[in-house]
């Protein structure tokens, strides 16, 4: 345990992705680029082609230059493999590239709450949850700042950041985006919300996420692989997919589950999520105005059983 404390929650000798791109200077290379791309903006599948660094006014993101941070620290409620004994390093961003309306944390994602923080201020948030024994620094919907946490990346990592970083993400990402990530992320956490551009339309006012998701999704498989769990049981890198189960959307989890075991890789780790309850809005869209049932719950796992997904 000593070991891994030094280690700031991995084990000895691990090395983060982006730490060979620090070495040659090509991370801060791709921070540059990043917020380049925000006087234009394409840095979410929204495409609002803003100038972010002038103003966040309309933009699909309700954000501007800085980043704005709702909350961080150790957090213990995430999947095993990401909390581990210390938890995950989690950073969460407020504002959101969806309207979902049945969201759980709608305050932070539509409301905005949380305080705009500089590169230099999200950097020493990252080395703090370092130093408190964390696993992973866990980018929490940070879609739409990609840019700004790049840009504290370097920053972090100039000062001695080793650990993994998690792309924990809506799964509405552009590709423009993903290929800045490209070797910087370890571990990409997205969800796969809907398999139709019904739903995706009626519930988060974004009909081509169906297709967005499905092609982020290939494309972080591509960058990472499949989800690779150290003997300690801590996620070293790999694409681990979230799916909340939707009550009344029982063939949107089948067709979902379906394209990750046919399409991606039949050993794409899965967290089919059993948590949903109404709130936000929820209650004007049926049947999303009532909870999820075991039954609905179990039939989604059992398609994933089926299919040979790895149920975690």
């Amino acid at each position: 345990m000593a070991d891994r404390a030094r280690a700031g929650g991995q084990a000895v000798g691990f090395e983060p992705a982006y730490a060979a791109l620090h070495r040659t200077g090509e991370l801060g290379r791709r921070a540059v680029a990043a917020r380049d791309r925000l006087r234009h903006c394409d840095l979410c599948a929204r495409y609002c082609r803003k100038d972010r660094l002038a103003s966040a006014a309309g933009t699909a993101c309700r954000t501007g230059a800085l980043a704005v941070v709702s909350s961080w620290g150790p957090h213990h409620g995430e999947e095993a493999c990401l909390r581990g004994w210390a938890g995950s390093g989690t950073i969460f961003f407020a504002w959101c590239n969806l309207r979902c309306v049945f969201c759980q944390n709608w305050d932070i994602s539509q409301q905005g709450v949380g305080r705009e923080a500089t590169a230099e201020e999200i950097a020493d948030m990252m080395l703090r949850l370092q130093a408190l024994g964390c696993h992973n620094i866990n980018w929490v919907s940070p879609s739409h700042v990609v840019a700004q946490a790049l840009g504290a990346l370097v920053i972090a990592a100039d000062r001695g950041l080793r650990l993994p970083v998690v792309f924990n993400t809506g799964g509405y990402d552009s590709p423009e985006a993903l290929a800045l990530l490209d070797g910087v992320v370890d571990i990409y956490m997205p969800d796969m919300k809907y398999a139709t551009a019904l739903a995706a339309r009626r519930y988060s006012k974004a009909e081509d996420y169906p297709e967005v998701n499905r092609a982020a999704v290939r494309v972080m498989w591509r960058q990472v692989g499949d989800l690779v769990v150290g003997s300690d049981g801590l996620a070293r890198r790999g694409l681990l997919v979230r799916h909340l189960v939707l009550p009344g959307l029982d063939d949107e989890a089948r067709q979902i589950l379906e394209f990750l075991a046919r399409e991606v890789s039949p050993r794409t780790a899965v967290n089919i999520m059993d948590q949903y309850h109404p709130c936000y809005r929820a209650n004007e869209y049926p049947p999303l105005d009532r909870p999820l049932s075991e039954r609905e719950h179990r039939s989604a796992i059992e398609v994933a059983e089926r299919e040979g997904l790895r149920v975690l």
